[in-house]
């Protein structure tokens, strides 16, 4: 009778599965695909933070760069008082006190006309004088 218990029960229907119930966990092969990407992701995202802190920490060579030389040339009879304070040796006061004499006697002929403004002497008009347009030849030009 025994042997007749067992086969009945080996016969016996399993009860259907419940399916209302969600399933949440995944299988051990997605669970699997889904660490290696994870695992990847953050091997990228360190190998990139690495990088980047090595880029910030990188000294720049600033004494091996270029020296750019900016130069800049005026016309002492059209400049105005801004312009020739921007001169080496020659502040606001002078500069004011070249147009104010430009003014009063008219342009300058030449650029020894400059040192007929007080303030100016050889050693100012020297210091000046590279950064000073080229005259117009009065002698070539018509008109008065």
């Amino acid at each position: 009778m025994t042997q007749l218990k067992l086969l009945k029960a080996l016969n016996k229907p399993t009860p259907p599965p419940n399916n209302s119930w969600p399933r949440w966990s995944l299988r051990w092969t997605d669970q699997g695909v889904a660490g290696v990407v994870l695992l990847a992701a953050l091997t990228l995202l360190g190998w990139h933070w690495w990088r980047h802190e090595l880029q910030r920490h990188r000294l720049i060579d600033v004494d091996r760069t270029a020296i750019v030389v900016a130069k800049f040339q005026i016309d002492i009879n059209a400049a105005d008082w801004p312009e020739f304070a921007l001169l080496p040796g020659v502040g606001e006061v002078l500069a004011k006190r070249i147009v104010a004499d430009r003014e009063e006697r008219g342009p300058f002929k030449d650029w020894n006309g400059l040192r007929r403004v007080r303030g100016i002497g050889p050693k100012t008009f020297e210091g000046i004088k590279p950064y000073l347009l080229p005259m117009a030849d009065l002698n070539a030009t018509a008109g008065p």
